[in-house]
């Protein structure tokens, strides 16, 4: 194969670890390639344990993966600047997911090189003087690589050209595909396993690998395995397998041993623990905190360290950039208010760019469907995580953008300052009685609005209520978006996020030992499935800030959401649970998709049309076939074989031929 395919003999772009005896950071330097002579050094191999790491860029926080794992689920659809690569994914007939166009080729390509290059850690690590817990680290990223394609694309490749799981170091244009069962039992779990026993409770640097990390890990392949041996609506894989388990075991037991190992984890944290609100969770320059398993690192002190640019105009692709929240900000930059006091004169915008975690770089590519706001965050009053999760005002910041205006006017001609809404998302459609919206984008004879918004009496801020919803203008995505520190003016709103990308945390190991509780496995005291969402239901009734307000906002509602919890939880409940905990985290697609729960929950939505005061909401329905389970092997896989028209065929996921 050509380089850039899984029988690579290097790893580019990568990066080497330079360890002392008392760091807590992962010093990076750069270097082009890894030849198999360089993994036979000390330092080859601490730097191949850094690549590890490093290779997490590559994967999280690229837009168009990001996108296959959102748009096509109840959590996403496209939005009004969609292109293909976003229509794609939808299943409403806008496009096709085919071999060419399926950008699971981000995960495809960075994985495998990644898997080669942990091969070769733990390979050679022992003859170097590296100690266990260290190579535990390059088995813990192999089995999670293994982990992210199996669910992914089916059975995947266990040798890469010099014997399963053997470091590559000659090139091969051939390629054999194991089974599902093949790639747990022989590489997920035994890694996982030998990962959860050396890795250390503490992580050796900030954000490293620990026991716990490990933990959440086995026990959520455990449960998705056992999912997939169950198979509860028939859905075929590929390679062709019996549903059985090499090991002699049936779902129950792995639904039994997720349940087991997740509640290891939570009774067994080590440094790691829920934060004390939902708020905290997300808020940015509390990224690192006690909550966070493993996250995709980024940071605004060097470009060198965070990998990408830092300043100006960048495009979203390139180096590990952390750009996905791009993808679902909404261009609210077409906000316009009045100089005038009735309304008219010069249309100003009064809601510019700004590097805050609120805003930040419009590119309307994904918006989340009406049903998020009317089912999944259907409580928003004692629940948090809606507040938490979404921006809904969008305030007046003109002065930073150089207008001198010290007051503009906006719905009902009144009058609005610097701080003041501009334009707000009504939390529940019962809020919207008299709402007026405006036939296009402007109201007659007005220069404000611009963006087809509504007005209530009495109210400054233009309003759309839930159901008003459309492919052009909704909620961003809050708990993803901009920060940075220093800001002055509007700071760097087109540069890529410096913030880590939040890849597992803590609080996983609840919802996992919750799906294993309904799923039938046996529960021990006070951590029966309902006592397990509860205590996420409870932290999520405790706030301290209100980012609808703009202010501090202390209330305890954890007894009223624990009573609202259902006496009897079932998998579509805990499915509802993660959304609300993990929505627009990269999960659904996944949770979707293990579940079989993908048709039933995501198979239509509604939301308005892809323009300016379009309100009326539309119905689509989505074409999700079984064969969709899982995606294409990439085109530029199959091109860079050499094998026969028929055995490509032969390697590629039925119906993407």
């Amino acid at each position: 194969m050509k380089q850039t395919q899984i029988k690579s003999v290097i790893v580019s772009t990568l990066f080497i670890l330079i360890i002392s005896g008392c760091s807590k950071i992962l010093d990076e330097q750069p270097r082009s390639i890894y030849t198999p002579e360089f993994f036979k050094t000390e330092k080859g191999v601490l730097g191949g344990i850094t690549s590890q790491y490093a290779h997490l860029r590559f994967i999280f926080g690229q837009p168009y993966y990001y996108n296959t794992l959102e748009t096509g689920t109840d959590e996403y659809t496209y939005a009004q600047s969609a292109d293909q690569n976003f229509k794609d994914m939808d299943n409403t007939g806008v496009g096709n997911i085919t071999a060419a166009s399926s950008r699971s080729d981000a995960l495809w390509g960075t994985a495998f090189s990644n898997i080669n290059t942990a091969s070769g850690i733990i390979e050679n690590a022992s003859a170097v003087g590296i100690s266990a817990p260290l190579i535990a680290e390059a088995r813990f990223f192999r089995a999670f690589d293994y982990f992210l394609l199996v669910q992914t694309f089916g059975g995947v490749p266990l040798d890469l050209g010099s014997g399963e799981l053997k470091f590559n170091t000659t090139a091969s244009r051939t390629s054999v595909r194991n089974t599902v069962p093949e790639v747990y039992t022989k590489a997920i779990f035994p890694d996982l396993l030998t990962a959860v026993n050396d890795l250390p409770a503490t992580g050796r640097v900030t954000g490293g690998a620990t026991k716990t990390l490990a933990r959440l890990y086995l026990a959520k392949a455990y449960l998705t395995y056992a999912w997939w041996l169950q198979n509860p609506n028939n859905i075929p894989t590929y390679p062709a397998s019996p549903r059985t388990d090499p090991d002699g075991h049936d779902a129950q037991w792995y639904f039994q041993a997720a349940y087991d190992i997740a509640v290891q984890g939570i009774d067994n944290p080590g440094s790691f623990g829920l934060e004390n609100t939902f708020y905290d969770v997300h808020v940015g320059g509390n990224d690192r905190n006690k909550e966070m398993l493993l996250y995709a690192d980024h940071t605004q002190e060097s470009e060198f360290y965070n990998g990408s640019p830092l300043t100006g105009f960048q495009s979203e692709l390139g180096n590990g950039r952390n750009s996905c929240v791009w993808m679902v900000t909404w261009n609210y930059t077409v906000i316009r208010s009045a100089a005038n006091p009735d309304g008219t004169g010069a249309a100003i915008s009064s809601v510019q760019r700004e590097a805050d975690q609120s805003l930040g770089r419009p590119y309307t590519r994904m918006a989340p469907p009406i049903e998020v706001f009317t089912n999944t965050f259907a409580e928003k009053t004692l629940d948090s995580r809606y507040d938490g999760t979404f921006a809904t005002v969008f305030r007046g910041n003109w002065p930073k953008g150089g207008t001198a205006n010290a007051t503009l006017y906006n719905a009902n001609d009144l009058p609005v300052l610097p701080g003041n809404p501009i334009l707000s998302f009504l939390e529940y459609d019962s809020q919207a009685a008299g709402i007026v919206y405006s036939a296009g984008a402007n109201f007659p004879g007005k220069s404000y609005s611009n963006v087809g918004a509504g007005v209530l009496p009495g109210r400054a801020d233009f309003v759309i209520a839930p159901s008003g919803i459309s492919r052009i203008v909704f909620p961003n995505l809050w708990k993803m978006g901009v920060y940075r520190t220093g800001n002055v003016g509007l700071g760097e709103p087109n540069a890529p996020s410096t913030r880590p990308f939040k890849i597992a945390k803590f609080s996983e190991l609840y919802l996992v030992a919750a799906e294993a509780a309904v799923k039938g496995a046996t529960t021990v005291a006070g951590k029966s499935a309902r006592d397990l969402v509860n205590v996420l239901r409870a932290r999520a009734g405790k706030w301290r800030f209100s980012n609808k307000n703009n202010a501090a906002f202390v209330a305890d509602n954890s007894a009223a959401m624990i009573a609202a919890t259902p006496a009897t939880i079932d998998i579509n409940y805990i499915l509802a649970e993660r959304s609300r905990e993990y929505f627009g985290e990269g999960h659904r697609w996944f949770d979707l998709v293990r579940t079989q729960k993908w048709n039933e929950l995501a198979g239509s939505y509604s939301i308005c049309a892809a323009t300016y005061g379009a309100h009326t909401p539309q119905t689509f329905t989505r074409t999700i076939q079984p064969f969709h389970y899982i995606r294409p092997i990439p085109q530029g896989q199959l091109d860079g074989m050499e094998m026969t028209p028929e055995e490509k065929a032969a390697y590629q996921n039925p119906n993407y031929q």
